[in-house]
């Protein structure tokens, strides 16, 4: 079968599968060992699994992996490759991309496996890379001015935090923190709150994502916060059935309902 679209998830833990069948989206997660590389795994991965068979005419790859963010005016491919390395270290065995932001105006650069990159393409000729958080920061984007409140935003996924803030057509603010308890997610959220100069009775604090204690992080916030929204993507895209898909990341359903 010739299927239109693949998206594949990428993270330290996981590797999620996604397509699409008429109007109907298909989602597996495909169990890791944990005691081999994501090549090896994702080869295996392309042995048992059924939708890896097919055929596809788009193949979109979500990596986990650092970014470096780059406004565009500054941006030269030819020094992405020493910038992404001396910012991250240890990154010798991986291949060095970027992808364009134009709603603000920054260039993402990232990183993929060398080999976990032959083994992709020894399968599928074609295959477009962008960092996981690439839908998230297009979404969250478009919201952040449709009132005259300033916005903060954290992203929980993968064991991390992803904090974030937006001016027009630019970052405010950006960075990533391993988050494993609801402390240390209320630290990271109030210090960067702070450190942006936000008014705690009226500017606004975005939640999305899968975490745990929900409501008890709710809670803590709202003791320094007035105003704390938690994302139901249910309600927020008017129960669009991607949305019902049990275990599907809330970066993944937005690559299905961002499309333009």
């Amino acid at each position: 079968m010739n299927r239109q679209r693949l998206i594949i998830r990428i993270s330290r833990d996981s590797i999620l599968l996604s397509t699409t069948e008429g109007q109907e989206v298909h989602f597996e997660r495909y169990p890791l060992n944990s005691g081999v590389s994501q090549a090896t795994n994702m080869r295996e991965a392309l042995k048992a699994v059924p939708i890896l068979q097919d055929e596809y005419n788009k193949v979109q790859v979500m990596m986990d992996s650092a970014v470096l963010v780059t406004p565009v005016s500054l941006f030269r491919e030819e020094d992405q490759e020493q910038l992404y390395r001396h910012a991250f270290s240890r990154q010798e065995s991986q291949l060095v991309m970027h992808t364009i932001l134009p709603d603000l105006n920054v260039v993402a650069v990232f990183a993929v496996q060398k080999d976990l990159h032959q083994v992709l393409h020894e399968r599928f000729p074609q295959v477009v890379y962008q960092p996981l958080m690439s839908s998230v920061w297009h979404h969250m984007y478009k919201k952040s001015f449709t009132d005259q409140h300033q916005k903060l935003y954290g992203y929980f996924h993968d064991k991390k935090l992803e904090v974030f803030s937006f001016g027009p057509n630019r970052f405010k603010f950006q960075n990533v923190y391993n988050v494993g308890t609801t402390d240390d997610a209320v630290y990271f959220l109030l210090s960067v709150w702070k450190l942006l100069g936000l008014n705690p009775q009226s500017d606004e604090l975005h939640i999305a994502g899968q975490m745990t204690d929900k409501e008890q992080l709710k809670e803590r916030l709202l003791e320094f916060i007035k105003r704390v929204f938690m994302s139901n993507p249910s309600g927020e895209f008017n129960r669009a059935p991607v949305t019902q898909i049990e275990g599907m990341p809330y970066d993944m359903m937005l690559m299905y309902l961002m499309r333009s």
